[in-house]
């Protein structure tokens, strides 16, 4: 019962926190060793983000199915698959190699405190440069208009977000403004780009863990992608909503305090 309610809780997190631009993976591992849930490591991490990808292709639902009957006469469908395909490559080759090395040695509260903050500031500096303060007539303003260039800059810097704390959708969103998108457009290419990177990280690690997992450990995989699922759908909603109004400039100041916080609370000994 202990191990269900520390599931629903670290689910919630995941749910709330994974296309939010302020890391889930961070939270995820912050609110683990609060929890002190150590269960299955990383794979309930993992797959958990799972339910949050399910969310996007739930939510797209009606765009996907279109792309997928006009895929074969549609230049510009085939095109913008192709580009997420080319953004997925760079993390997908780093995190395969380097995965372990990973887990090992940046999963730490303090690790993510300190990307949390420097993922803040960053946010700061784009949010306040007079290049995103108004839409300019080279901003791209639908998804099938991303470049290529635009693509592999956002794939290139989503590699940062291997690094707990630092954040993908984070790390996608800022790296689409810098290479000409707005908010909006940046914020969805994040979302399908979501698609087949946490799928991908999800079925590698089942793959590769499996059968160290304990017996009871898939009830409580599926109870976690269910509900992450479920609240992520709801967070695609409200976020989407947010952009068209708002700067990224809160989650900024909140990755910054959020991490002074995770700092103290890793000196104290309180969050170890």
């Amino acid at each position: 019962m202990a191990d269900i309610v520390k599931v629903v809780a670290l689910s919630l997190i995941e749910g709330i926190t994974e296309f939010l631009p302020i890391s889930s993976t961070g939270h995820l591992v912050v609110g683990a060793a609060i929890l002190q849930f150590d269960v299955m490591g990383a794979v309930f991490e993992v797959f958990i983000q799972f339910g949050a990808a399910v969310a996007v292709v739930v939510y797209y639902r009606r765009t996907l199915l279109s792309h997928l009957s006009t895929l074969q006469s549609e230049p510009d469908i085939r095109r913008f698959w192709m580009l997420i395909i080319l953004a997925l490559i760079p993390a997908a080759v780093v995190g395969f190699i380097f995965d372990e090395h990973i887990v090992t040695l940046l999963f730490s509260p303090t690790v993510v405190a300190g990307s949390l903050i420097i993922g803040g500031v960053a946010f700061l500096l784009v949010e306040r440069s007079s290049r995103f303060r108004r839409p300019t007539a080279e901003d791209v303003a639908q998804l099938t208009q991303v470049t290529t260039k635009q693509a592999i800059i956002v794939g290139m810097v989503q590699v940062l977000a291997l690094v707990p704390g630092m954040s993908r959708s984070g790390a996608t969103i800022v790296g689409g403004m810098l290479a000409g998108m707005n908010r909006r457009i940046a914020t969805e290419f994040s979302f399908f780009l979501a698609i087949p990177m946490l799928g991908g990280a999800t079925l590698y690690k089942l793959a590769t863990s499996l059968a160290s997992l304990p017996q009871d450990a898939l009830a409580l995989l599926l109870l976690g992608a269910a509900l992450s699922g479920i609240v992520a759908w709801f967070t695609i909603d409200w976020l989407l909503k947010f952009v068209s109004r708002h700067s990224f400039v809160v989650f900024g100041y909140y990755r910054i305090v959020v991490g002074l916080v995770i700092l103290a609370g890793a000196a104290t000994g309180l969050i170890s």
